[in-house]
């Protein structure tokens, strides 16, 4: 309680909280700006049909589903931000700039990835106003219409974009994180009304443990975000001049859950791609391809098939990105430049080894977790029987995360604050 009350006696530190939350006030202002030309009741409609959308909508905090002037939210931005992380694995001077041209050169490689979103925006948007077109949803659009969505609807998200940077930059957290937060946790409140609702007493013992299963996933997640492996190393001492350097033991953490909800957005584009494109073309004139059409989306909505591939699929994008972040032979490389070795193993080739071999076994319960928390509201609804409240795993692994590190950051401020009086 103490360390709450400080944060708002520090007249810095307030400032950025206030600052951050009028931002993310702003966001939910605009998240719920309708633009015109759709029918919503058929809309609510087909999303509640379509469960791969409906956890899209998710993570544009319900502005996809209301059809909003940020109706793509922040998603062609984590996008291009993925694209442009993959590159730097296979351009060279790319992957420079963004580790080793400092500030600057992050700024750039921000830059290009504000410039990719642009496209992606305005790719997505299209895609989507088609798919609204092809369910009958939108009707008497005209080519300017629709160029007038697209650019709104483009706008709207390089201006959520230029919001989350204001939060990185002047408050506290990072702002993309923190508003893609704010969408989730916005669209609590109404789940929690429509299940007290529908609430019965005879489902009173399902409830509470339905609780008691939500407390155990929370306490769940945050184990397994927080949970590491250390490495010691270990540095040999060696004398430069008159002065001895060396002789100290560190660490190497290596992550349990290294990738993120990075696996899980990847799984998803892979699973929404075709179910949409079958829901687009189901309406073809053309009998035998709109026939393997709807035989492909009713294959998607199939809740087994569905999470079966669901969880494969994270489960192996879990492992390719890390391979493709993590590289142990450069970790080794670099523990050898500093004198340093890990104890009981050979510098070099036999490092980069082990480092890679600790980094399959814990990453094989990072990938695990993942696809248990993709396919978590499957479970849970097929258990419960609850589908006004349902236990979005991937919710509660962003908000978890999300929260842990804010706290990290304004504990920080508080620490440094306290050293400076000191």
């Amino acid at each position: 309680m103490n360390r709450f009350l400080q944060i708002f006696k520090i007249p810095d530190l307030r400032k950025k909280i206030i600052f951050v939350l009028a931002m993310l006030l702003i966001f939910r202002l605009i998240s719920v700006i309708p633009m015109p030309g759709i029918d919503r009741g058929r809309l609510a409609e087909f999303f509640a049909s379509n469960q791969l959308l409906g956890l899209v909508s998710l993570f544009t905090g319900g502005t996809l589903q209301n059809f909003s002037v940020v109706l793509l939210g922040l998603g062609p931005y984590i996008t291009a931000s993925i694209i442009m992380q993959l590159l730097t694995m296979i351009f060279p001077n790319l992957r420079e700039m963004y580790l080793e041209s400092g500030s600057e050169g992050r700024a750039k490689f921000n830059q290009f990835s504000r410039l990719l979103t642009v496209p992606l925006a305005a790719l997505q948007s299209l895609g989507t106003i088609s798919l609204f077109k092809s369910q009958s949803l939108m009707t008497n659009l005209s080519l300017f219409d629709t160029v007038t969505l697209i650019i709104t609807v483009t706008a709207g998200t390089l201006f959520l974009v230029w919001i989350g940077e204001l939060i990185s930059e002047r408050g506290i957290g990072n702002g993309t994180s923190l508003i893609i937060f704010a969408g989730i946790i916005a669209g609590l409140p109404t789940s929690v009304g429509q299940s007290i609702l529908a609430f019965e007493p005879s489902q009173l013992f399902t409830y509470l443990i339905f609780t008691a299963v939500a407390v155990a996933v929370i306490a769940g997640v945050i184990v397994v975000t927080e949970g590491q492996r250390n490495i010691p190393v270990a540095f040999a001492k060696r004398v430069s001049g008159r002065r001895m350097l060396g002789g100290f033991s560190s660490h190497i953490p290596l992550r349990v859950n290294q990738a993120g909800v990075i696996p899980i957005i990847f799984a998803l584009s892979i699973l929404l791609f075709p179910g949409l494109i079958a829901q687009f073309l189901a309406s073809s004139s053309i009998g035998w391809l709109a026939y393997i059409s709807r035989s492909v989306a009713a294959f998607f909505q199939q809740p087994l098939t569905y999470g079966v591939m669901y969880f494969a699929l994270v489960t192996l994008f879990t492992y390719f990105y890390t391979a493709v972040t993590f590289d142990p032979k450069a970790i080794s490389e670099n523990i050898q430049k500093q004198g340093g070795f890990i104890p009981g193993i050979r510098p070099g080739e036999p490092t980069a080894s082990f480092i890679g071999h600790v980094t399959n076994r814990i990453t094989l319960v990072g990938a695990l977790f993942l696809g248990v928390i993709a396919v978590l509201p499957l479970i849970v609804q097929r258990a419960f029987g609850i589908t006004t409240l349902t236990l979005g795993g991937t919710a509660l692994l962003i908000v978890v995360s999300v929260v842990l590190e804010t706290m990290r950051q304004i504990n920080a401020q508080l620490t440094l604050r306290e050293y400076d009086n000191f």
